[in-house]
């Protein structure tokens, strides 16, 4: 059956608008990436190598004597060409349903259509932010954070995640921590129950930007699309970026004597431009 685009809107109820303000709510990982538009399918783009410039020996940048000639220092960069991706779903309501339903069951529909969209786009960029082949890795050796002893150090694996960006040249403050609902469960837990102290503030914006607490002035937001057994300390604005194609989006298609289908889309790729200013802790849990 032949089918035509109809207006965005059911029974008062603006699709698109609605869509858009579900994504922004449900976005975790998306608001620590500098987002950026492109009209391109495909993506060139530069990833930095390293930090800081530093000299080899026995070359010098510092006590230079008289006369002589300049250290040359050059950024290391890497050249890729990434795709974007279309993430796309739909669901359908029939002519009964749009007639009788309460209008929450529509909003419903419409927030988990979103949801299956935002957690496909969150997925893919945890899997860039942690390519575990650029990224600094660090396996903690103070043991599990959530043996029963809380014979661990937690504190000292963020403290040790943040000397690796800070000795990359990169500033460690302001940095955010992406935990799975079990290590966040583990860090708490051993605050608490092992530590006795009090935890510490919870942001009011928790729901809007995703961050739960903050620590050791390290932003900590928690999403079951984290790997369970790492947690991920990485730059806000700087180690990643979002390329969008097209923003979440819906629209409304008349099945005439049916009913109509709800689509939602959206087309963009995650890109790791700084991968040294990514920290990956594997092994938190037992």
């Amino acid at each position: 059956m032949a089918s035509t685009v109809e207006q965005a809107d059911i029974r008062g109820l603006d699709i698109d608008k609605a869509v858009k303000g579900f994504a922004e709510v449900e976005y975790v990982f998306k608001n620590d990436l500098m987002v950026t538009s492109t009209k391109a399918d495909s993506i060139r783009w530069y990833q930095k190598t390293a930090g800081d410039l530093t000299p080899t020996a026995p070359s010098v940048i510092s006590n230079v004597s008289p006369l002589s000639i300049p250290t040359t220092l050059e950024v290391s960069w890497s050249r890729n060409t990434s795709y974007v991706r279309k993430y796309m779903v739909e669901g359908f309501l029939s002519m009964e349903d749009i007639e009788s339903a309460d209008i929450d069951v529509l909003a419903q529909t419409l927030r988990d259509l979103t949801r299956a969209i935002t957690k496909a786009v969150d997925q893919r960029i945890y899997s860039v932010v942690c390519d575990y082949a650029n990224v600094n890795m660090f396996t903690i050796t103070s043991g599990a954070w959530n043996i029963a002893s809380f014979a661990t150090e937690p504190i000292k694996d963020i403290l040790f995640a943040k000397e690796h960006l800070t000795s990359g040249g990169y500033n460690a403050e302001g940095t955010t921590l992406w935990l799975h609902p079990q290590g966040y469960r583990a860090l708490i837990n051993y605050l608490i129950a092992g530590k006795g102290s009090s935890i510490p503030n919870y942001a009011s914006e928790k729901i809007k930007t995703g961050v739960v607490m903050s620590l050791l002035n390290v932003n900590i937001k928690v999403s079951p699309n984290c790997s369970a057994d790492q947690a991920v300390l990485l730059i806000p604005q700087r180690s990643a970026t979002w390329k969008s194609f097209t923003d979440t989006t819906a629209r409304t298609i008349e099945e005439p004597g049916l009913g109509k289908k709800i689509r939602v889309w959206e087309i963009g790729e995650a890109i790791l431009t700084d991968p040294k200013s990514v920290v990956v802790i594997s092994n938190i849990l037992a």
